[in-house]
């Protein structure tokens, strides 16, 4: 396949309210600065935010945007079978944060606990209903087997 390898460059989100989900990833931890914002007399419909040390990005759409762009957006699924993942800095920034979200009202679907593979592991819903996780680094110290599938 010389010649023809793609890479990950970023997320494109589709979100009901983007400022609610600007709310959710900034309270998470994400940097998104508000002249990243594209705005126009109905509100918010674009946000390019650059937030890992990597040039991957997260790009927050309307709906009225997507449909412009993807003529199958109104056929596409609801969310689901994809959980957005961020690292965590620590063990403790996983409850931390997790925490965070949970008392701003948004939904655990996995409270922290310590995951089989040696990370602090969460996941809360964001705005949209998709699972987000936050997972600290694995610890070879916290490792368990795996559970039986």
């Amino acid at each position: 396949m010389s010649g023809h390898e793609i890479e990950l460059m970023g997320l494109n989100l589709v979100c009901a309210d983007i400022d609610a989900t600007i709310a959710f990833y900034r309270l998470a931890g994400v940097t998104i600065d508000d002249e990243s914002i594209w705005r126009t007399a109905t509100g918010p419909h674009h946000v390019n935010a650059a937030t890992w040390t990597t040039d991957m990005e997260i790009e927050l759409d309307s709906p009225d945007l997507a449909r412009r762009y993807n003529a199958g957006y109104d056929q596409a699924p609801s969310p689901g079978g994809v959980i957005l993942g961020f690292r965590a800095p620590s063990r403790a920034a996983v409850d931390e944060i997790h925490d965070r979200l949970v008392a701003a009202g948004h939904s655990s679907r996995q409270p922290p606990y310590d995951a089989f593979w040696g990370s602090r592991y969460a996941i809360v819903a964001d705005p949209d209903g998709r699972d987000v996780g936050f997972m600290s680094l694995m610890d070879a110290a916290h490792r368990t087997a795996p559970p039986e599938v």
